[in-house]
């Protein structure tokens, strides 16, 4: 299930850059932007928001000033320009209290935060589609309530365990909880292959294969009876390997 976020703000570039913000984040959905905090409160009454987005100085009331007028509120990010109002902001409890201009990685600190303070939560993964090089794509998986960069290139492969998955990199393991299915919807089709109902293979670090298994730096994984066939075709072998 995604997060609702509402976004609140006068100004139309501090919205942009939220929602810029937001939308690389695919387990948060925005329901709604709003210019100020009257019209904020009408979404508020008729949708469900779980994550605010807020500025402090809009015309009509402050932002901490319409804060202290809701008695049911979602969790609350505070985005302005102005440090003065800070204390205030977290006597009223929210997330976070980020200062103009946010950068993505500033806002990802105050998302993690979020995280931290909805245990339940499971991940968020950062979108993918890019025009950067193989080797500078990422995504951001959730492990022990913190959001870690993990770049494509050093993934080896993906292991499948109930409810969790293992992520072998060059570097370490983390285990998040998510699925297998949802891993294989965030990794480009074109570098990583499903050989087994619980592995994901990078298809650059295979170093060798047999019909039933993949090698991957001295590491021998299944293939699954139902995989076979497509993963023989992914990797364009038409010849005869042993086993088969």
């Amino acid at each position: 299930m995604k997060t609702k976020c509402l976004i609140v703000d006068d100004e139309p570039l501090a919205r942009d850059l939220i929602r810029g913000h937001v939308e690389k984040l695919e387990n948060f959905e925005i329901v709604a932007e709003c210019s100020d905090a009257m019209k904020a409160l009408n979404v508020l009454r008729e949708r469900q928001v779980d994550l605010m987005f807020m500025d402090i100085q809009m015309p009509q009331i402050t932002g901490i000033e319409f804060l202290k007028t809701l008695k049911h509120r979602p969790m609350v990010i505070i985005t302005t320009a102005y440090r003065e109002y800070a204390l205030e902001g977290f006597e009223l409890d929210v997330v976070d209290y980020l200062l103009k201009p946010i950068t993505f990685e500033r806002f990802l600190k105050a998302v993690n935060k979020f995280y931290q303070m909805n245990p339940d939560e499971v991940q968020v993964v950062a979108n993918t589609t890019s025009e950067k090089s193989p080797e500078e794509l990422f995504i951001y998986v959730k492990e022990n309530k913190k959001v870690v960069k993990v770049y494509i290139s050093e993934i080896k492969y993906i292991e499948g365990l109930s409810e969790y998955v293992q992520i072998f990199t060059d570097k370490r393991k983390i285990i998040t909880k998510t699925s297998m299915a949802q891993m294989e919807e965030k990794l480009p089709p074109e570098n990583f292959l499903r050989i087994h109902k619980s592995f994901i293979v990078s298809i650059g670090k295979i170093e060798a294969f047999t019909a039933n298994t993949i090698e991957i730096q001295g590491k021998e994984l299944p293939i699954g009876r139902s995989f076979k066939n497509g993963v023989l075709s992914a990797l364009n072998f038409t010849g005869t390997v042993a086993g088969v």
